[in-house]
Order: C-alpha cells, then structure tokens, then sequence
C-alpha cells in the first residue's frame, strides 16, 4: 500500500466525485447495520486526530477514523512501507476508558486519566493506548467504538452476510460505476472464496445481465445476489413442510419442531418463532412463515447445534467446590513463550475474560521493596505483583460471578511476602476469603454458589486449618516455616541447584483457607495423611501415568480433594497437553497455557462453554462417589455405561475465509468430526475435500459414531483447506460437550483461535440414538 505522500493527487471535481461515493457506500452500510442517522457512528466517520503512546520517549499525533464498509479503521501512518494501516472493529476485544493499560499508567500523569483510553485487540497484536484532546472526546471516542461493536457482534446471519457481499461487491467494483462487468464478477468471486470455471461465470454473467449490456446494473446485481445466495438444501427442507399454499404455517412449523428437530414444542412455540423471525409483515398476519423466516430462525440460536438451555447456568452449583471441573490458566502472566515473551496485566485480563477461574502469579522479589511476578530464570518481562491482583480484581467476575483462585509460586523472601499479603488485602477487600466460612471445622469445600464474587489464595500454609477452631494455636517460629522449593520446578533444575528452603511469612500463610499447597506422595498418603483443603500440584508426565496406570484411585481421591495438573517445562513454546485424560480421571484444576492456540485448547473452551461459561462444571455423579467403580480405561458395567449412536450428516458450509489472503486463492474444504472422551469413544472421520469453494461447498456426507459415556465425550467439528503436499490448514472449528448437542437440523458456527468466524458456519442433520 502506498504510503498517504505518495498517491496521485485527485483534481478538484474527482475529489468531489469520490466524496460523494464514499458518502453513499457508508449510507448504504449503515442502513444495512440498521445504524442510519446515529451521531456516535457519523463521530467514527468523521474522525479525528489521537495522541498515540509507546513509551515515555514516543508520542505521536495520528489520524483516526471508520472507513465507510463501517467495519474497518483506518490510521495515518508516516512510515512509507508499512503494509497495513486498518484494523477491523471485529479484531477489537474491549475499548477501556482512562489510565488502565500498563503503559498509560508508566507514562502519563494522573492528571490525563479522563483524556486516556486503551484498544484491546484479540490474539497477539499489539493494543493501542491514545490520548484524546479532551475528557468529552475521549468518551465520545470510547462510547462510539463500544457501539459499533456491540452492534456488529449482535448482526444476525443474513445481516452478516448482507453487509459482507455488499462491501465485496463494492470492492470488485473497481471503476466505482455501480455496474460489474465479467472480470469484475471473477474478481468479486475469488473475494468471496469461489473459484468459477470461466465458461460457468460467463453463463451466470448472461443469466443476469437482462439488458444485454455488458454490465451488471444495481437490479442485476441483486439476481446475482439472490442466485448466489440461494441454500438449496433449505429449499428442498423448506418444500417439504410448506404445505399451506407454498408457506409454512404455525402448524406446518411444529410438524418441523417435532418431526425433525425433536424438540417438545408446542403451537405457541411455533408462533413466537414466526412473530420473531419472519420479516414479511403479510405472511407475519397470517401468521404464515417464508423460506427467508425459515432461514433466518435456522441461523439464530434456537437453530444452532448447541442446546440454548445450556448457554446459561442449568447445573446444580451447591455442591462442595471439587466435584467440579474448573476453568484454568497456566502462568497466567504470559503473553507467549516461556522463555522471553513479555509478561503483561493482559494476559491477566484475556484469561478471566475468557472464564478462567484459577488463575496463576509467580512471586518474586523485585527492587523498592514491590515483588513483580515474572517466568523465575527467564528472560520473560515483569510485572508488579499488586497491578496484577489489581486488574485480577477488576475483571476477576467480568464474565462468571464465581470464585477465582489465587495459585500463588510463591519464591518471595518474608519482607515482600507481608508486602503481596498487604496489596492482596487492601485491593481484594472483604472479598477474599481469609477466615473459614463455617463457625466449626469444616469438612468439606465450601460451594461455588457460597463462593460467588470471592476470592481463594492456593499457597504454602504455615500450619493446619484446624488451628482457627483450637484456643492454642500451634507454634510457629519466628512467624515462618521452612518448606521444600515449590512443586513446579523441573527435575533437572532441582538436580542443578541445592534444596532450597523457602520461608513464609504468617500473614501471608493466614490466606490460605481451602487451598494449602503439599507435595504428592501417592494416593494412599494422601488418603490416610493429607485433609481435605490440602492439594497438590503434579506435572502433566506424572499426572497422565496415574490417570492410565490407577485412573480409579485417582477418581476417588479426587472425590474430597483438589488436584491440579500443569504443563511440563520443556512446554518453552507455551504448547499444551490433551486435558481429556485428567479429565476422565476427575482431575479438576488442568491448567493450560490459554495464550496458544491450538486443538487441545479448542478442547478446553468446549468443555467450559456451557453453564453460562461459569468456569465451573459439574462432574457426573459416578465421578462424585468414594465408592466409585469407574474407570475410564477398562470400562466395567455401571451408571457410567449409557451407549449412544451419533449420527452426523455433514451437508454443506457457508461463507468460509480464505487461509491465504492472496486474491486467486481459494479453499478446497473438507470437514472432519472428532469425538473426544475415554479411550473407547475417541473417534475421528472426514469428508471429501470440495475443490475451489469456500462460499458455499456442499457434501451430504454421513458419519456414524458410537460413544459409550456420552457424559464426559467432546464433539469437534473441524473444517480445513485441503492440501495434498502439505499438512492441511485450519479454516475454524467448533467443539461441545456430546450432552448438548440439539438435534435435527443445526447450524454449527466456526471458531479460529478461540476467537469466533464473523459469518462461516457449518449445515449438519444430528442422530442420537440408544445403541
């Protein structure tokens, strides 16, 4: 891209010309965002000019504004060979107002906390932090970015797919002439992720162009758009049901419901779906719907694969804290890898943004007396340990109202320990937990519902819980212990260095309630030795052994106590394990590096998508008994044994991105579908690969999968661009728990990164069957 001092100066009348244009494209976009005439969005498109921070030595004035698709930001840029000066709304995680970010807090005076704002973007690229000119500019510029995307983000399907053809038919439509001739429709169809043999583009070119012209008009256009557009697999569905002179009625509807979808409707159901969907207002007052309504209803969330009850919290959050999986991040404080990447208060914020419910700071001494946390012996950045428990308590019930745990390595000398328990008090407040809940010895956890909006230090305890409950408190020397070096570090860096011994201070070891760290020395110590609010921490090589060697004794164990499992330390790269195996083991904390990813985190995001994305899901009951029989590796008859029959049609795809931006590429799709859970249920196939469609390839493939505990199965649906030298590239995915799929007819929306696919989604028919 040309840098702004070098492109062609526009005369005075082309000028005019382009402004007029342009003026109409972002009408045209807002109308279709349903945003026309809204001050914020004419505030974007104006503009204006922010100061631009990276450090105390750089701050630059940079002109900002929407571009008119009303999607994309562009920003000056005084650097010639910089290739990239937008960024897309939909890249944008969170806009925050005043001094929050790290960098603006480092470099800015208090003074400026009204005119600061931050932009947070998903994934790795770099957030900005701005300074407006004034207090009322700064919010004008928050309030209209958080509107924007909010409204994009709440865009249906149809919507979506309205806008996005809309901007791409623009963009191929080079001369800005409103027409399309033959090369701009090629053009326009490799944007959109089709590859056309030419004598096919040119028959569909003959189709539409009605005058004979050699151009698309704006009414051609449209027939374009509606013969590109057309689901046919819809229709044949649709035809079937519309029985009422060529529309489906009320009754029509719930013959669907329950024929197909085998949902427990009822004709009020069926109506609510025809007042909520259905766009034309005369088939509305017959209370008639039209192939578009019934497109639109399968697009929206009772449509999806994923049960709609689900997405909000439908378990039983009264039972004690460790009969439930928990959603849970290693060396949080990490941005990439674990050997130079920074640290930041982000990653932080990403983690519990995303559910994150155990959260992990590794506390070292840092200079004035402030400990910092930081990757001990890396070249991994720092951070102060009190901004970190400060955003932990401004985002810690952002998304789950449910308790965070504190999992504190603790490497601090006493002096900056007080000086952790200080900060965590002061900023954490009432919050924190710090005495036991009950009047007597407990025995057993508190629930995740009498824990809600609290906070729990997992640490190093001087001594036993008990201690609260006896009028003598056991003696403690000079208010320290000494303990082992913690549980985390490597073999080889304990065979390098002596045992150290490590000292904790008395007013950090009070916080340690639920959660007091111990080493694991084997089931049966633990059973005869260790209470129930004593925990370990075992490395993912350990813990995997234990879970296919004693996958029984681990379930038991787990049954009254808390396990956590983290990464190896040869994970450098910030890679992850299979969660799957700790899983079946009843293993609760598995902790895994949030910032990559990568399939076995498209795993994690699955099993806690549901119960309202609490970061807390409940173990199946078989999970929850002493005298448990299960194992997930031998398989022995009980209420654990529920086999099922999956059947899953894959039947087409819709509006999948390119992998590679350049313009004559276009995917070949295949889907593949995994079941993920104990060793007998793991399963994946895949489909024939479609050649050049990414728009709209279609497959009518069957699978069949057996799944013998459908309770702790996964499904994962992947879809990929085929490559017959290399290995194939992710285009999205998505995975849930096998217990809330719907069945029927489903749309199944696609994720990268963890992050979800503007309008790509999936088309599958779903069977379960008792087997």
């Amino acid at each position: 891209m040309q840098c702004i001092r070098r492109q062609p100066r526009r005369t005075r009348s082309e000028e005019l010309l382009n402004y007029e244009r342009t003026k109409n494209v972002a009408r045209m976009n807002l109308q279709l965002l349903g945003l026309e005439g809204d001050t914020d969005l004419k505030f974007l498109l104006g503009g204006g000019e922010l100061l631009k921070l990276r450090s105390s030595s750089w701050m630059k004035a940079r002109f900002y504004k929407l571009q008119e698709d009303c999607r994309t930001m562009w920003h000056e840029s005084k650097t010639c060979t910089k290739s990239k000066q937008t960024f897309s709304i939909e890249d944008i995680s969170a806009v925050r107002a005043g001094r929050q970010s790290e960098g603006l807090r480092k470099y800015t005076d208090e003074l400026l906390e009204g005119r600061c704002f931050s932009i947070i973007f998903k994934g790795r690229r770099k957030d900005l932090d701005l300074i407006a000119s004034s207090d009322e500019e700064a919010k004008q510029w928050v309030t209209s970015l958080e509107k924007i995307m909010s409204n994009l983000n709440n865009l249906n399907c149809q919507q979506k797919t309205q806008h996005w053809i809309f901007n791409c038919l623009r963009k191929a439509d080079k001369n800005c002439d409103s027409q399309l001739s033959l090369e701009e429709l090629k053009d326009f169809l490799h944007q959109i992720n089709i590859e056309l043999d030419d004598l096919y583009a040119e028959d569909l070119f003959r189709q539409c162009d009605k005058s004979k012209s050699g151009y698309l008009s704006e009414e051609e256009i449209k027939t374009f758009y509606n013969l590109l557009t057309r689901r046919q697999e819809i229709d044949e569905i649709y035809a079937e049901y519309a029985k009422t002179t060529g529309f489906m009625s009320a009754e029509n509807l719930l013959d669907f419901l329950i024929k197909e979808q085998k949902e427990e409707a009822t004709l009020a159901d069926a109506n609510r779906l025809i007042d909520q969907y259905e766009r034309d207002d005369k088939a509305k007052e017959k209370q008639l719907m039209t192939k578009d309504g019934f497109l639109m209803y399968l697009q929206m969330f009772e449509g999806l694969v994923l049960n709609p009850t689900h997405k909000a919290v439908h378990q039983d959050m009264n039972q004690p804290l460790n009969h439930y999986f928990i959603s849970s991040s290693h060396n949080t404080y990490l941005m990439e890898d674990q050997l130079t990447g920074p640290s930041s208060t982000k990653a932080y914020i990403r983690a519990l943004v995303k559910g994150c419910r155990c959260v992990e700071l590794d506390c070292w001494d840092g200079s004035d007396e402030e400990p910092v946390i930081y990757h001990g012996h890396t070249l991994t950045s720092k951070i102060l340990f009190r901004d970190a428990i400060k955003t932990i308590k401004d985002y810690a019930f952002k998304t789950s109202d449910y308790p965070v745990i504190l999992s504190l390595e603790n490497h601090c000398s006493v002096e900056q320990q007080k000086v952790m328990a200080k900060h965590m008090s002061s900023i954490l407040g009432s919050a924190l937990i710090t005495t036991p809940l009950e009047d007597q010895m407990p025995t057993e956890f508190p629930s995740p519902e009498a824990l809600k909006g609290r906070f729990l230090v997992k640490c190093k305890r001087l001594n036993k819980l008990e201690v609260y409950f006896t009028r003598e408190a056991a003696a403690v020397n000079d208010d320290t212990l000494t303990e082992e070096e913690d549980e985390e570090e490597d073999e080889e860096q304990q065979k390098a260095k002596k045992c150290k011994k490590l000292k904790i201070a008395k007013e950090l070891s009070d916080m340690v309630i639920y959660c007091k760290s111990v080493p694991f020395n084997g089931f049966q110590d633990a059973k005869d030795n260790l209470a129930f609010y004593e925990m370990a921490s075992v490395k993912e090589g350990k813990a995997i052994q234990l879970a296919e060697e004693s996958a029984n004794c681990y379930i038991r164990h787990n049954v009254d106590k808390l396990s956590r499992i983290y990464p190896a330390g040869l994970r450098t790269d910030s890679s992850n394990f299979n969660p799957v195996p700790l899983w079946n083991a009843g293993c609760q904390i598995v902790a895994l590096n949030v910032q990559t990813p990568c399939p076995n985190m498209d795993l994690n995001q699955g099993r806690f998508l549901v119960n309202g994305k609490t970061g807390y899901i409940l173990k199946p009951a078989y999970m929850r008994d002493q005298m448990s029989e299960f194992d997930p590796i031998t398989l022995t008859r009980g209420p654990w044994l529920q086999h099922k029959t999956l059947h899953i049609m894959i039947i087409s795809a819709q509006q999948l991105p390119k992998v590679n931006q350049k313009k004559t590429s276009v995917v070949d799709a295949l889907v593949k579908v995994e079941i993920h859970g104990v060793p007998a249920d793991t399963a994946e196939k895949e489909t024939v690969h479609i050649v050049d469609n990414g728009f709209n390839p279609m497959w009518n493939e069957n699978f069949q999968f057996d799944v013998h505990v459908p309770a702790l199965a996964l499904v994962r649906f992947v879809v990929e661009d085929y490559n017959y030298a290399f290995d194939n590239e992710l285009i999205g995915q998505f995975t849930l728990p096998f217990t809330s799929l719907q069945l029927g007819y489903r749309h199944v929306p696609l994720f990268k990164d963890g992050e979800p696919l503007s309008s790509a989604r999936l088309f599958v028919h779903i069977m379960i069957m008792d087997a």
